[in-house]
């Protein structure tokens, strides 16, 4: 080989080297954002929510429901409609304070301008009226929809974990 072939191969051999470190750059940056990207559909609202609700902040609780939603809380009626649901929550905050909540075993699927989402929770209220925290635990569900490029809740249910059933 001349020293022009072997300099013409080592030009070439580093331009596809630069070619494919670039391509990687690339992939591994896009992966990286999409890795690190906020979640969205019923995770997005469901974190939303949390944050909200050891806020204590019920405004910020209420922009997460859809003027239609319906929410079923254990030992609760129905409220449907967000005056409803906005009194659900107003008696909560009014007696107790939210020091906590978590989700567990999650799992989210979104399809188009819907979302659903279900798993465990756990809310730690604190009495206003003094004593022990009380822990609430459960498993859940809930469906979010798109509106106005927004996602929120449709339907949130709630319900405690069932009793485990008994030897024989």
């Amino acid at each position: 080989m001349s020293t022009k072939q072997i300099v013409q191969y080592r030009t070439i051999t580093m331009r596809h080297f630069s070619h494919a470190l670039l391509l990687a750059l690339l992939f591994s940056s896009m992966s990286l954002a999409t890795a690190t990207a906020a979640p969205t559909g019923a995770q997005g609202v469901d974190e939303a929510w949390r944050k909200a609700i050891t806020a204590n902040d019920l405004n910020a609780i209420m922009t997460l429901y859809s003027k239609d939603a319906v929410m079923w809380l254990p030992d609760a009626p129905e409220a449907k409609g967000r005056e409803a649901i906005r009194k659900s929550y107003a008696d909560l905050l009014a007696a107790n304070t939210v020091t906590a909540a978590s989700f567990a075993n999650t799992h989210y699927q979104i399809a188009g301008d819907l979302s659903v989402g279900w798993g465990d929770f756990t809310l730690v209220l604190a009495p206003k009226t003094g004593g022990n925290p009380v822990s609430l635990s459960g498993r859940f569900s809930v469906i979010v929809r798109k509106e106005d490029s927004k996602w929120v809740y449709v339907v949130d249910h709630a319900s405690a974990h069932p009793a485990p059933p008994t030897p024989h």
